[in-house]
């Protein structure tokens, strides 16, 4: 059994197909079928259903697939760190994030892990928590910043997650012309008779408020829903109405103007996760290095943000 068995083992796990899995690995279909069989042959039973048109996994297939991600993602990771270790001055990093840490957190800490690694290659994926913490189980990803803890990962695999920040749920209005006159503070009364923006209801925020609007009785109308976060901060700017955001996307925005929330006041988590047992390279270690001290930054310059790092109890 070698890597190149197991990679085109994964491969047809993951597409559920021979020809794409072939197509991605840049091999001939039979040279696949070869390295399947032969594979299967040395562990002794068939990995694979084979039907016209259809590829699923056997009671063997789903035992190995998971360990044949983490052998692979360790594999990958033993060869990252020993190229830098021979001074090659280069890696890659792949990290996650959602979509409002994107255009805050993970962009300061971008910026500056670039700055000081120009050699290392950084792949960024923008994705929910949940399916964040999918691709971190199944190696995608070297690590991810989510904002919820839900969302098991795969069978026997284990993940490490540090928490952050905590930061607040946060009324934003445009600075220059906003719709209403707003106090220092607002309940979620006050919130539901203003004219709000609501984000379109893939995002967790949006079940968010939603759910504590119905716990309060409250039924806002909205004056527009379905957007995501940049057309809803556009829309703001714009004076249309009010949204509720995290209080990390309002930084380095004069445009826009933060009013905190009270009764209830809300909150959100913002983790690094990565899995625990694969082995980090030197850039991956580097990257977590970086994101924590931006995070530190971060929670200096906003009362609404707290940081969690080294927080017991």
């Amino acid at each position: 059994m070698n890597l190149e068995q197991l990679r085109g083992f994964v491969s047809v796990a993951e597409l559920g197909h021979f020809t794409r899995a072939a197509e991605k690995l840049h091999l001939a279909q039979p040279s696949l079928s070869r390295q399947i069989s032969t594979l299967e042959q040395e562990l002794g039973a068939e990995l694979f259903h084979r039907a016209r048109g259809h590829i699923s996994l056997t009671a063997a297939g789903e035992t190995l697939l998971p360990r044949a991600q983490r052998m692979l993602a360790e594999a990958e990771a033993i060869k990252e760190e020993m190229g830098e270790l021979a001074g090659l001055r280069r890696g890659r990093v792949r990290l996650g994030a959602t979509p409002t840490l994107c255009i805050s957190l993970v962009a300061e800490a971008i910026s500056a892990f670039h700055q000081a690694h120009p050699g290392v290659e950084l792949h960024l994926t923008e994705s929910g928590s949940r399916l964040l913490v999918e691709q971190l189980a199944v190696g995608a990803l070297d690590m991810a910043l989510i904002t919820t803890a839900e969302g098991a990962p795969a069978a026997g695999v284990s993940l490490t997650r540090m928490p952050l920040l905590s930061e607040e749920l946060v009324v934003v209005s445009s600075a220059v012309r906003p719709p209403v006159a707003m106090a220092s503070t607002v309940d979620l009364e006050q919130l539901a008779a203003l004219p709000l923006i609501a984000f379109d209801e893939s995002y967790e925020l949006r079940a968010t408020m939603d759910a504590a609007f119905r716990a309060a009785g409250l039924s806002p109308t909205p004056v527009l829903e379905g957007a995501e976060m940049d057309a809803v901060l556009r829309f703001v700017e714009r004076g249309l109405g009010v949204a509720v955001v995290p209080a990390m996307v309002l930084l380095d925005r004069p445009t826009l103007r933060s009013t905190r929330l009270s009764h209830p006041q809300m909150t959100r988590t913002v983790s690094l996760a990565h899995r625990s047992d694969v082995t980090p390279a030197v850039a991956s270690a580097a990257m977590r290095r970086v994101i924590v001290s931006t995070a530190a930054d971060v929670a200096d310059r906003d009362p609404a943000i707290t940081s969690l790092v080294g927080a017991t109890g």
